[in-house]
């Protein structure tokens, strides 16, 4: 009988009611960093680089002794770069990297060994991965490439040059080779795409002592391992035991007697969203991936769930601001300025129609020049409350918590809201308004134009991000210039005609 561990980095997912927190070692304790720490550790390189560049500047205006100022530079300053690299966790490095402009970011990059650099190009995010392989000399890139395993290589395979990922896979040995081919055929944003092949897998027919003998022999076990996953001769999934319960039941208990069957699975093809989710709802560590014959492929880590949360996070953060996807925040010019361009022209073409609003009251604007000073309040106030409404809709919308059937009764909800904080606001901003003007009817004017553009925003925060899901685009993608023009144009266009009814009959 034989208890295969079988190692591998992904995403995984973990079983019903089982949430396994194991205590920290000093070890890896040690490696953490809190904001402060991390903080620190940037200043420091920060501080090492100024003093790298004051010795390049010195070495280019002292020519007799530049030979001297150069042995100085690499033996003292870059020797206590290398050291304080060398102490700092991967994750850290990577973050440094994208906080320092391209001339620092590039020193730092060099100073970091072969042997970590490809666990460093890891951890990077996407636009300055990108980067960082573009500057990279193509022999210094593929000896770090071959140290990953073939699911980092699958991770970080959208930012290489296709050919150079052909030369680096062909260079695998067969079994590596077998699993990367495996991992590049499912989807992005599927379960297969982010899961781990390593895993501890068990056959039905073993006890409890021989699990625990093969980990001895192994020495270690894959991270996030809570469960050890119960398979009989075709490696169709059974169950799955616990950690501590191997910890307290005899050598000899059979595995069959003490396995779950209640095993949160996914399918590779199932969309890692859903599998998140399900990771949030449950306190999941990992789970197992399922192949449609119910065979063990692989598992979901929460490690790879912690990662496609925060990636969507971000993404999403970006999309509501109308930008295409992630950017170096140090990228050229020229490159973040396209990313820009689409919901740019997109929000011109909306301004543009709300000014072709306000162009169509320019007579009763000339009669009362107050209406132009106001006018922005109602178009203001009625953004901010959209954008409250929008916020919670979207949020809904990505935890699945919005079903078709309870959105009729949120829109009355946030109708109600509209008219609560409408009527609430909407006499405030209207005593104002008379106060400032002495004008009774232009406060009335504007305590309804505010009422109703609530209202309105009301409506636009919940139809616009349920529109676009239906749509089958990302809510948040541009959504706050829809939710803008709707807001600006209705409010000029509500302001000004209630204007021209009731105060210049």
């Amino acid at each position: 009988m034989e208890i295969v561990l079988r190692a591998r980095r992904g995403p995984q997912a973990g079983c019903i009611g089982v949430s396994s927190h194991a205590p920290c070692t000093m070890s890896i304790m040690a490696t953490l960093r809190s904001d402060t720490r991390l903080q620190s550790s940037l200043d420091d390189l920060v501080r090492l680089l100024e003093r790298h560049q004051v010795l390049d500047a010195l070495a280019q205006h002292e020519g007799p002794r530049r030979d001297v100022i150069e042995s100085l530079q690499h033996r003292q300053n870059l020797a206590e770069l290398n050291r304080r690299l060398r102490a700092m966790h991967v994750a850290d490095i990577a973050y440094a990297l994208e906080a320092l402009p391209p001339p620092d970011r590039q020193t730092i990059w060099n100073q970091v060994g072969t042997e970590r650099a490809g666990e460093v190009l890891v951890e990077l995010s996407p636009a300055v991965r990108t980067s960082i392989v573009e500057d990279t000399p193509r022999q210094v890139l593929r000896e770090m490439l071959r140290r990953l395993d073939p699911d980092d290589l699958h991770y970080v395979s959208p930012s290489l040059p296709r050919d150079l990922l052909d030369e680096v896979t062909d260079a695998l040995h067969s079994v590596e080779r077998s699993a990367f081919e495996q991992a590049v055929r499912y989807r992005p944003g599927s379960v297969g795409h982010h899961m781990s092949r390593e895993l501890t897998d068990a056959p039905d027919t073993g006890t409890v002592g021989d699990v625990l003998s093969a980990f001895r022999r192994r020495g270690e076990l894959p991270p996030q391992t809570d469960h050890v996953f119960v398979v009989d001769g075709r490696r169709v999934l059974r169950g799955a035991v616990p950690l501590p319960t191997l910890l307290i039941h005899e050598p000899a208990t059979p595995l069959a007697g003490v396995l779950r069957d209640d095993v949160v699975c996914f399918g590779p093809h199932d969309d890692v969203r859903e599998a998140v989710a399900a990771f949030e709802r449950y306190d999941l560590v990992s789970a197992p991936v399922l192949d449609d014959r119910g065979r063990l492929i692989g598992r979901l880590t929460v490690e790879a769930a912690m990662d496609v949360l925060r990636e969507e996070s971000n993404l999403q953060a970006l999309r509501t601001a109308g930008l295409r996807g992630e950017e170096d925040l140090f990228a050229a010019p020229w490159d973040s300025a396209r990313n820009r361009w689409p919901w740019l022209g997109v929000n011109l073409v909306t301004a543009f129609l709300a000014s072709r609003v306000i162009g169509q009251f320019e007579g009763v604007i000339q009669q009362m020049a107050s209406l132009a000073a106001l006018m922005p309040i109602v178009a203001s106030i009625g953004g901010n409350t959209g954008n409250q409404t929008m916020a919670l809709m979207i949020r809904a919308l990505a935890v699945d918590q919005l079903q078709p059937a309870g959105a009729m009764r949120l829109l009355k909800k946030e109708l109600l809201i509209g008219l609560m904080n409408g009527s609430v606001w909407g006499l405030l901003i209207g005593i104002f308004a008379i106060l400032m003007y002495a004008e009774i009817g232009l406060g009335v004017v504007m305590s309804a134009a505010v009422v109703m553009n609530l209202v309105v925003a009301a409506v636009a925060g919940v139809v616009i991000p349920v529109a676009l899901q239906s749509a089958g685009r990302d809510p948040a993608h541009g959504a706050s210039v829809l939710l803008t023009f709707i807001t600006d144009a209705m409010g000029f266009f509500l302001f000004l005609l209630l204007a021209s009814v009731f105060l210049f009959r």
